[in-house]
């Protein structure tokens, strides 16, 4: 142990003579940890609150059972499931917007509710009594009742239909979640008779097979299955997962090249401390010790970093999964020690993967070898040779992947093979392109420029790497943003085709207003646009009512249709299918589609097949007659108004003064677009601050490869002072020499970055959301992104360029008498 120690303060030595080294490696960690766990951080978080609010009264830890259809189903089912020895307990789940805040309301039975139910209250007696016994109460939890700024005991009006039971607190039921008795739930959702699903507590005996008393309109759900959330939302936690992780491996390509700089300065004394007796075993031992303190310090400063990111993200991230998928997940980070252990071993594990080829070689290397200052460097050729062979291998197994991979893993498998390819083949890429300028030069000064400059690659080729890498990803994640965004905004367009929707709170509401907008001279056209649940081939599916109606013939788009698609949908022949729900089921023009209903199996003709961007769900669509007559349940409360233009907002003042429908049930055609733009807005900020992110730390990558190699450079600069050359000329050829391989790099992370905008567009997005978008190039944004990439090199090079400038003589006449 002494001379373990011993050691270590000899090793620890060359830090405290090159403190830049030391701030490159520890910068290195910090970045890779800070954006790697901010991540996690994020995903953590959201997956934390799917969990409590799928665990809330059904999901999570309890059985259940739920409608074969997807939708609801009769109470009757739950007395003679009682009667015939199950143990189940009714819910009755939607959704009511409260003082313009939109709260998941619950319905349950206390006396049969299963304790394995989740969150929620805890009922003595007395508290009993006060919730099943008019009024009643509404249990929320103290942030929802905050957010609904009220006070305990009051009761809100949430429109014809009648107010909420008074308001009371409880602990440990989670946030935008109303809980009342299942008879308060059936009449302010106004689904009297009906049930949601049935919990299914401890088996207590012998019970009857579920088939025959339920037949097929029921299904059992083990308790601990994927929820719908888990699996609506897999994909984009994936992609943050995967930009994280792009993020980490660009801050260990910092690390790596500090620690390879390090070791290599370090041979003299590595020579020394073997000729004084330690072995090659015990000075790898040392060298562990010292890069696991150095990855434990840097992890705790990029756990706090991590958290400070996630922290900023998270709103973000939060409006993204609410807009997109309905999840409620708060904008306040909470986290547990084992986030901080996880990301602490992330360090340590990425100071090893970055180290652990140069640990390798010095534990190999022979006495007599590491006296040589360059011994790395003899194999350099044959290294590269290898990396050009590995490189070209990664890229064929692309095409494999390409050719035969299914499933999301393997888009970002493709993805990731691409792009460690490109990478890979960078310096080999590079070093041709010098050598053939160098063959083009005709004077000795330029000759040796293009020369050394072929030289110096060795040295810069993985901070070139991670620019690589940074700029490619900003080129196709950026490429695929604005196509989306272009496509997002025209499909709206056609899509909302009425000028003003509204969503009336009741039946009778929504009577009401279809009499006063009859006699409306500005109202064209009332086109109703009821929604209904299903569930086709596991997954859940909105239905859609389209009325027959030129609104719908002349603007909905369509990416595939049959001839006269819209005389057959009103026909009630068939049916338009979602573009998602068609690539998952292998639908075509023309196929059969099978439909579980409240009414039986409804079996359709796929009429056509049309984009519905933005949306996680699948999406049927089809007459309005042939919705209400299967789903009889469905309110009619959602309609369009075509309206003349220049009347819209004075019809929309005029319906909410004698309505009083808050703004998210009574919306016009712009403010909706509007709305969904800002949503699309806020998806995507998360996705181009992790680019930001991730050019940041290609540029401090470059930084620290410059401040490293700056001293080792001293011999190749000194020869051409010592002719003549003045040392800004010298300084002023460095700069163009890391401008010129900043250059290269970026005009090769062009058509990797389109590379992986097509990827991304055809094949993840494909795999992840069900929906492929048309490829867009934008020439303006790739070349402001070549801009913001050259502008961090010149920043990356002013530091070392700058004391190169100022380089003493002496400095550089000491050269020749040091021992080369």
């Amino acid at each position: 142990m002494k001379r373990l120690c011993w050691v270590l303060a000899v090793l620890l030595s060359h830090w405290r003579r090159h403190p830049m080294q030391l701030a490159t490696l520890v910068v290195g960690l910090i970045a890779a940890t800070a954006l790697w766990s901010g991540v996690q951080a994020i995903n953590a978080q959201a997956r934390q609150s799917y969990d409590r609010a799928a665990a809330a009264f059904g999901g999570g830890n309890t059985a259940m059972l739920v409608a074969s259809d997807g939708g609801m189903f009769s109470q009757d089912l739950f007395a003679a499931l009682r009667r015939a020895g199950w143990p189940v307990s009714p819910v009755l789940e939607g959704r009511i917007v409260v003082n313009n805040v939109n709260l998941r309301l619950i319905g349950i039975e206390p006396i049969t509710l299963p304790r394995e139910a989740g969150p929620g209250p805890r009922f003595g007696s007395g508290d009993l009594a006060a919730f099943l016994l008019p009024p009643g109460r509404t249990l929320v939890s103290a942030a929802t009742l905050r957010e609904l700024n009220l006070a305990e005991n009051a009761t809100p009006s949430i429109g014809e239909i009648g107010a909420l039971p008074p308001l009371k607190v409880v602990n440990d039921l989670v946030d935008n979640l109303a809980v009342v008795d299942i008879g308060a739930a059936q009449r302010l959702l106004q689904r009297q008779g009906q049930l949601s699903r049935l919990l299914v507590g401890p088996d207590s005996g012998l019970r009857a097979p579920l088939a025959e008393i339920a037949g097929r309109q029921l299904n059992f759900v083990a308790a601990g299955s994927e929820s719908d959330l888990d699996r609506l939302t897999q994909s984009f936690h994936t992609n943050l997962t995967a930009f994280g992780l792009l993020s980490f491996v660009v801050g260990l390509f910092i690390v790596h090249s500090a620690i390879g700089l390090a070791f290599e300065q370090r041979l003299p004394t590595m020579r020394t401390l073997r000729a004084c007796g330690i072995s090659a075993a015990g000075l790898t031992a040392a060298l562990l010790v010292e890069l696991v303190s150095l990855a434990l310090i840097a992890g705790f400063i990029g756990c706090a970093g991590g958290y400070l990111i996630a922290a900023l993200l998270l709103p973000d991230v939060a409006v993204s999964l609410r807009g997109l998928y309905g999840a409620q997940v708060p904008g306040q980070l909470t986290l547990e020690p084992i986030w901080w252990l996880a990301s602490i071993g992330m360090s340590v594990f990425g100071a090893l993967a970055a180290a652990g080829y140069s640990l390798a070689k010095v534990s190999r290397l022979p006495l007599l070898a590491t006296a040589h200052p360059y011994a790395w460097r003899a194999v350099q050729q044959r290294w590269l040779t290898w990396q050009g062979v590995v490189a070209v291998f990664i890229l064929l197994s692309s095409l494999v992947i390409l050719r035969f991979g299914d499933g999301l893993i393997t888009g970002f498998a493709l993805l990731a093979t691409i792009m460690i390819g490109a990478a890979l083949g960078l310096p080999i890429i590079l070093g041709t392109w010098l050598s053939f300028a160098e063959r083009l030069a005709r004077s000795a000064t330029a000759k040796w420029f293009w020369a050394d400059s072929r030289q110096q690659l060795s040295g810069l080729s993985l901070a070139l790497m991670a620019l690589l890498l940074a700029l490619a990803v900003n080129i196709g994640v950026g490429t695929m943003v604005r196509s989306f965004n272009q496509t997002f905004a025209g499909w709206l367009d056609q899509r909302l085709g009425a000028e003003i929707y509204f969503n009336a709170t009741s039946d009778a509401q929504a009577a009401k207003m279809l009499e006063g907008l009859r006699g409306n001279p500005d109202v064209l056209a009332i086109l109703p646009t009821p929604r209904a649940d299903a569930q086709i081939g596991g997954w859940p599916v909105e239905v859609l009512g389209f009325s027959d109606h030129p609104t719908y013939r002349d603007s909905w788009p369509l990416l595939e249709a049959r001839p006269h698609v819209w005389a057959h949908i009103a026909s009630g022949k068939a049916a338009l299918v979602s573009e998602q729900l068609a690539r998952r089921l292998s639908l075509s023009p023309g196929a059969e589609l099978r439909v579980s209903t409240p009414q039986g199996e409804l079996r359709l003709t796929v009429g056509g097949i049309y984009p519905d961007y933005g949306n996680a769900k699948g999406q049927i669509g089809l007459a309005n007659d042939v919705l209400f007559a299967h789903w009889p349940q469905t309110p009619h409360v959602r309609y369009g108004l075509r309206v003349k233009k220049g009347a819209v907002p004075a019809l929309v003042a005029q319906l909410r003064r004698e309505t009083g429908l808050p703004p998210n049930r009574l919306i016009d055609q712009g403010a909706l677009k509007a709305e969904s733009l800002q949503i699309f807005n806020k998806t995507f900020a998360v996705t181009a601050s992790l680019n930001a992110f991730t050019l940041g730390v290609a540029g401090i990558a470059l930084l620290t490869s410059l401040l490293t190699l700056g001293n080792s450079r001293l011999p190749q600069l000194a020869p051409l002072w010592a002719i003549g050359l003045p040392r800004r000329s010298l300084a002023v050829l460095e700069l163009v020499k890391t401008m010129a391989l900043a250059l290269f790099t970026s005009l090769i992370a062009v058509p990797l970055g389109l590379v992986v905008a097509w990827c991304l567009l055809a094949v993840v997005n494909v795999k992840a959301f069900g929906w492929r978008l048309p490829f867009h190039v934008f020439p303006d944004q790739i070349v402001r992104l070549i801009v913001v990439a050259m502008i961090a090199a010149l920043l990356a090079a002013l530091l070392p360029i700058i004391k190169l400038a100022r380089q003493r003589p002496a400095d550089l006449m000491r050269v020749f008498s040091n021992e080369r």
